[in-house]
């Protein structure tokens, strides 16, 4: 009997997008510990840089730590599933953003007592949080200022800021020293096996390669002695993150002031973020999508210090995952935050995942990483570039973007004021704004009074 025939009263069900679709058990799993595996060293990397900086002891690093974990996994499932108004509900990672790292080490560096700065940075991360959650409304209407010849330029340098990433992984950590011919080995072998598997592998394999890769590549990193156990060996079972465990938050203004322009930079990136996976997964990220991605992030944010955690934002890691998988339901995604609520939980489990050496993760990170500047320059592509002056925004954008890229130190002068530089040594968010500003002035701006 047909369903949805002419004059039967009866609609055929509407298609499931890929991105709402639910992945059989198996794959779901698998899937969302790929993801895991592809995101957790960004997350663990900025409460180890921040703990090793307040001269913490060991075990309290490893408390900072999973709670990261655990707050990541809170700020993913607010992204993924949702509720009301909060949560884009696009395969997103949240995690702890590193553009707070700076201003955190500020904050504790202009205290006489080092304990004493988490409650403070705790209170700062809470304020902004809060008060980017009451502007996400307002935030997400800057979604017209994206047109492709912004938002390609952006894609495209969220890959390339990226890459250095995974170049620093298989430096060890150490991006001021050379690698060494058994990092360069693991990496370049991790690469290899990811390209080998994604050409002979088809269906759900073929999908997980970069998993299967990453798993390969620590087995061969075993007999080189490059594996760490340590972590695991004195790792508790389980473990809560006790609310607030190092003291009630303290509000002060200098570190509040700080960390909203943190949180601005952060929702412009996850702003950008949006726009790149709208573009990968086939669903465009609208205002309304924006406007509730932004809360998921900044709602994550304020909650994230009650259980020890900092500030969260959209990682832009996993977009290359997603581009070169296909994989685009959000639902696996939602397992990767699962899985790190479950990580944060048990500390045991979590270094599990810290076996994995930093130059295996290096060298898959160039095929997520490099996959995301690709598709920013598929999206340049259809941007028209041989009109007017959009070969020019995109230039200028580029090359504003990559400063920080290439040199570090470029604007370590004392003459710049501290929040500024925040923005200015993130590629992405200098990138960002300058092509939204020339593409206002070329595009927009006294557009009617040009001569055509």
């Amino acid at each position: 009997m047909e369903r949805g025939g002419a004059g039967t009263g009866v609609h055929p069900a509407r298609p499931v997008h890929p991105v709402d679709q639910v992945p059989a058990p198996g794959r779901l799993l698998a899937g969302g510990f790929q993801h895991v595996a592809a995101s957790y060293a960004g997350v663990v990397a900025p409460p180890l840089v921040l703990g090793a900086a307040l001269r913490l002891p060991p075990k309290e690093i490893t408390f900072l730590v999973g709670a990261a974990l655990f707050t990541a996994g809170i700020a993913t499932l607010l992204q993924t599933i949702g509720f009301w108004k909060v949560g884009a509900r696009m395969p997103f990672v949240n995690g702890v953003s590193f553009a707070g790292v700076a201003p955190m080490l500020a904050v504790a560096d202009a205290r006489a007592g080092h304990g004493d700065a988490l409650p403070v940075i705790h209170g700062a991360v809470i304020v902004a949080g809060v008060l980017g959650f009451l502007l996400a409304p307002s935030f997400c209407r800057l979604v017209r200022f994206f047109p492709p010849v912004v938002s390609g330029t952006v894609i495209t340098l969220i890959g390339i800021t990226l890459l250095p990433v995974s170049f620093g992984w298989i430096q060890g950590g150490r991006p001021d020293r050379p690698a060494s011919l058994t990092n360069l080995a693991l990496a370049g072998a991790t690469l290899a096996t990811v390209l080998v598997l994604r050409r002979l592998l088809s269906g759900f394999l073929r999908q997980i390669a970069i998993l299967l890769g990453i798993v390969a590549g620590t087995l061969i990193a075993v007999p080189t002695g490059v594996v760490d156990t340590t972590a695991t060996r004195h790792a508790a079972l389980v473990g809560f993150p006790t609310p607030f465990h190092f003291g009630h938050p303290v509000f002060e203004v200098p570190a509040i002031v700080s960390m909203c322009v943190v949180m601005l930079v952060c929702m412009t990136e996850s702003t950008a973020d949006m726009l790149a996976l709208g573009a990968i997964v086939g669903r465009r990220a609208d205002e309304k999508v924006i406007a509730a991605g932004l809360r998921a992030d900044t709602l994550g944010s304020a909650v994230s210090p009650f259980f020890n955690g900092f500030a969260n934002s959209a990682f832009a890691q996993n977009i290359g995952l997603v581009a070169i998988t296909r994989v685009r339901s959000r639902y696996t995604v939602a397992a990767c935050g699962l899985f790190f609520v479950l990580l944060g939980l048990s500390p045991v489990f979590a270094s599990l995942i810290a076996l994995v050496p930093q130059p295996v993760l290096g060298g898959a990170g160039i095929v997520l990483f490099g996959t995301v500047a690709a598709s920013g320059i598929d999206v340049l592509r259809t941007a028209g570039l041989d009109q007017g002056d959009n070969l020019l925004i995109a230039a200028a954008s580029l090359g504003m973007g990559l400063i920080p890229v290439v040199s570090r130190a470029f604007y370590d002068n004392t003459a710049i004021p501290e929040t500024l530089k925040i923005i200015l040594n993130s590629g992405v968010s200098a990138g960002c704004l300058t092509a939204v500003l020339l593409n206002l002035a070329f595009n927009h701006v006294g557009r009617g009074r040009r001569t055509p």
